[in-house]
């Protein structure tokens, strides 16, 4: 039979499809992906090396869509600011796929230069070289919580009456994305400052 004229399968669709399947909460393999794609496992060894590989293609697919491009001239904290938003609402909207990149050596060139972009960004501003990996840890580590956060239950709290402080703080706050997106905009805000605040001391 001749070859399609289309190839069936790409490294696109392979994330797309494997983004997906964990997005289902459905168990995740080679296998599992060939047959959401209706092809055999040996054909998906043509395009990928292995489980490892897929997870890194789902890594870049995601940064892709949500990640947004920063402007050459912008500072330190700005580009901070728009990598952490970028990354909040993808860890939001696939949290079972955190587990899987999370557990892996990020290699991805693209996602490598938003890091590269961030130390460099950082550098310029005058953060030792010393901190500037740090600092970059904890940006991360604000923004996989504040994703996990914002994909969390509406109510994140069911207190008895008990916890009477607790029952009545809840009873007066937002819940959903309000409360969560206070949260994120306060931590935010602190973090940041807290970096000038230590920029300005150096």
């Amino acid at each position: 039979m001749p070859r399609p004229r289309t190839p069936i399968l790409s490294v696109d669709r392979i994330a797309d499809a494997a983004i997906e399947l964990v997005d289902e909460g459905a168990g995740f393999g080679v296998n599992a992906l060939a047959r959401r794609l209706g092809v055999t496992a040996s054909s998906l060894y043509n395009h990928i090396s292995g489980r490892d590989e897929i997870i890194e293609l789902m890594r870049a697919r995601l940064a892709t869509q949500s990640i947004p491009d920063v402007p050459e001239d912008a500072g330190w904290d700005r580009v901070l600011s728009l990598v952490v938003r970028g990354q909040r609402e993808m860890y939001a909207a696939h949290p079972f796929v955190v587990p899987l990149i999370v557990g892996k050596t990020i290699t991805d060139p693209g996602v490598i230069s938003a890091y590269e972009r961030m130390a460099s960004a950082l550098v310029a501003a005058g953060f030792p070289d010393g901190d500037v990996l740090t600092i970059i840890s904890v940006i991360d580590s604000f923004s996989l919580g504040a994703g996990l956060d914002l994909a969390a239950p509406d109510d994140v709290w069911a207190p008895s009456e008990s916890a009477a402080t607790l029952s009545r703080l809840v009873k007066e706050s937002g819940h959903g994305r309000e409360r969560s997106d206070k949260a994120f905009e306060t931590g935010l805000e602190l973090l940041l400052e807290s970096l000038r605040m230590r920029l300005a001391a150096t």
